[in-house]
């Protein structure tokens, strides 16, 4: 009989650890969230300035090597 209820014991464990680190949870303020968001945005248009320039150099360096 034991066996059987261990499972369920287990699985309420689980869940009632899950709630506790959830209420532990701390929502960031909206000026943390601006910050995340032109942090991220500028480091997506360096990103998109690398790719672009490796694409237009290795263009040139392999038409002038080929062209």
């Amino acid at each position: 009989m034991e066996t059987i209820t261990k499972p369920f014991i287990t699985i309420g464990r689980f869940i009632r650890q899950t709630i506790d680190e959830l209420r532990k949870v701390v929502t960031p303020s909206v000026r943390e969230w601006a910050g995340w968001i032109v942090g991220v945005f500028v480091f997506v248009l360096l990103l998109m300035a690398l790719v672009t320039g490796m694409d237009f150099g290795l263009g040139k360096f392999v038409l002038h090597i080929f062209g």
